[in-house]
């Protein structure tokens, strides 16, 4: 609804006032896992099943990656990149055109995140393959793009319905710069795969610069974190170490979490924590030269978008 007061966690009478919203119509502002009450006359479940966890998707995918400590993040590959950053019990005011958000409340502590959304990403793929014909499935890609070592100066910019964080441009348009004689169907999926990584490193180091101090984990889920040359291109590009979890399905996963810290199914987040497993992690390896190029095409490419 956007009437609730961050800070304090309950509707806010201005903007009530403002917008002439009575509060009595309001439900209640409670918890993200507490008992709200039992399962009744739902085909499949039981009733008196109780229902214990609630969380909006991206902050369920936050808790399902255990990113309990501040500086901790995870990003969901999507059809869009879906950033999170734990910023503690104190949040935090985005001077870098981020969104400062409610992670989860559990019990009368609330923690805050900062969050930073790509509208592109596996969407990117998708018009790859169904647009320009260039692969059969979205999974080709991968293949593809290892046929080549890298993009030879090709840079994709895959502002197909505008730039999110941190540009917000919805006047931006895709963008495919660098092409020559040389280039090859291989190339064109290599800068798609560099694309979707050098979003999250703008959106990521705006985080940081907000945050004060530098990212300590990035957690990756979503269907497009399979793809290994993907995660490795993104360990390169930020120069951090990404860990990919057992269950990638962790929107689903964070709100079942969520429920069995209520149901008592687990004691804590520490319980939790031990609980969660990784299944990779891609360290970087890119020297700073490459590093350093990439990011400089990618800022000349996207400010021709």
């Amino acid at each position: 609804t956007m009437l609730m007061d961050l800070d304090s966690g309950q509707w806010d009478p201005q903007l009530l006032e403002h917008l002439r919203v009575p509060e009595q119509v309001l439900p209640e502002i409670v918890s993200n896992s507490e008992h709200y009450g039992d399962v009744r006359g739902i085909e499949g479940l039981a009733d008196g099943t109780p229902i214990c966890g609630m969380a909006g998707d991206q902050q369920a995918a936050l808790f399902g990656q255990a990113c309990f400590e501040e500086g901790e993040a995870k990003c969901t590959y999507g059809t869009g990149a879906f950033l999170l950053m734990n910023t503690g019990t104190q949040r935090v005011h985005s001077q870098h055109k981020l969104l400062s958000t409610a992670a989860w409340r559990l019990g009368d502590e609330t923690t805050y995140a900062l969050e930073g959304s790509a509208f592109i990403a596996g969407a990117l793929v998708q018009w790859l393959r169904d647009g320009l014909g260039l692969i059969e499935t979205s999974s080709d890609i991968e293949a593809l793009a290892n046929q080549v070592e890298d993009s030879d100066g090709v840079v994709l910019v895959p502002s197909l319905a505008g730039m999110g964080a941190p540009y917000w441009r919805p006047e931006a348009r895709g963008l495919v710069w660098g092409i020559t004689r040389g280039t090859t169907r291989a190339h064109i999926a290599r800068a798609a795969l560099d694309a979707i990584a050098l979003q999250n490193v703008d959106i990521l180091h705006a985080m940081e610069q907000d945050a004060g101090k530098p990212l300590t984990q990035l957690k990756v889920d979503g269907g497009a974190s399979n793809n290994d040359t993907l995660m490795q291109l993104q360990a390169d590009l930020l120069d951090r170490r990404i860990t990919r979890p057992a269950m990638t399905d962790t929107t689903a996963l964070g709100s079942a979490l969520l429920a069995g810290l209520a149901g008592g199914v687990f004691a804590n987040t520490d319980d939790i924590r031990a609980h969660w497993s990784a299944d990779a992690q891609f360290e970087p390896g890119m020297d700073d030269a490459t590093r350093e190029r990439m990011m400089a095409l990618w800022k000349q490419a996207v400010a021709k978008a």
